[in-house]
């Protein structure tokens, strides 16, 4: 039986870059049963792009927040497997198709990720243009797909089957607000108890990596590098090990970094974040929420 797929996007701030986003989705060679797109404000989606798009289209409303709008997605389709693009990733055409394929031969997977062939938020980032040759130079993949156990799904593309998540009553954590730094790592250990989560090379895409957000400064972003990594751990969904790696390897990047920052990252704001987040741990006080008040 065929099975009903949604496409999702949570988006802030990026009207242009999510327009390129769905036109690039418009060629997928399987099309997917409806395109949900959940913006923070009205004005971050130009409807005009949307028309002439291959499959039904709705704009759903939520709370600002990336983990709300995606909790309003995922209430907003009764789809057997919703995928979730962030709106700066360019998938490859096949995309939707080897998720059916996936989700269809393996039914004991919840959660699936894919192979990111080029990651701009590793640097300054990629242009639309940037990404288009880099999916395109990546071509066919000559070797057999290869599907590998995965501790979490990386949340610029992520497939999930609902059936589990709405039996169970698995939400994306509202607590890790703003970019919800990390929530693609809580929801996916959510689900783990019931099912596989898996890497596959046969879905594959490029991740531009935007600068132009309307998520969270530096400083924000910094505190939640600490705090959601504690929050999480003490929800049982990381282990202490893998939260004090993380916290170290994002602090010494930062304290490093911001000697010379580069010119696109925030390098001092996210430090003091960082600073005051263990500042708040020690005194039994650190909280993910805190950066709204800031």
């Amino acid at each position: 039986m065929r099975l009903k797929i949604a496409i999702a996007i949570a988006t802030a701030g990026r009207r242009e870059v999510l327009c390129d986003t769905i036109r690039h989705l418009a060629r997928q060679t399987r099309a997917a049963e409806e395109l949900l797109v959940c913006p923070a404000r009205p004005t971050d989606i130009d409807l005009g792009c949307l028309e002439g798009f291959p499959c039904p289209t709705r704009v759903v409303s939520g709370p600002i927040g990336l983990p709300a709008q995606r909790n309003a997605l995922i209430a907003a389709t009764d789809a057997d497997v919703v995928v979730f693009f962030d709106d700066d990733f360019l998938a490859a055409d096949d995309y939707l198709v080897q998720t059916e394929r996936l989700f269809s031969d393996r039914p004991d997977v919840v959660v699936a990720t894919g192979r990111v062939l080029a990651d701009g938020i590793l640097g300054p980032g990629f242009s639309h243009d940037e990404g288009l040759r880099l999916l395109s130079l990546a071509g066919e993949d000559p070797q057999a797909p290869q599907l590998t156990p995965t501790f979490n799904a990386y949340g610029c593309n992520m497939a999930i089957r609902l059936a589990p998540a709405r039996s169970h009553l698995i939400r994306f954590d509202e607590r890790l607000p703003l970019y919800g730094w990390l929530e693609d790592v809580d929801y996916s250990r959510q689900l783990a108890p019931y099912g596989r989560i898996v890497h596959s090379t046969a879905l594959r895409g490029v991740h531009l990596g935007t600068k132009r957000s309307g998520r969270s400064p530096g400083k924000q972003l910094g505190y939640s590098q600490v705090a959601n990594r504690i929050y999480i751990m003490r929800k049982g969904n990381m282990s202490p090990l893998q939260a004090v790696h993380g916290n170290l390897k994002n602090i010494a990047a930062n304290l490093v970094h911001s000697l010379r920052p580069e010119p696109w990252v925030d390098r001092r704001g996210r430090l003091e974040g960082n600073v005051m987040a263990l500042w708040d741990w020690m005194r039994g006080r650190v909280d993910p929420e805190r950066i709204l008040r800031f």
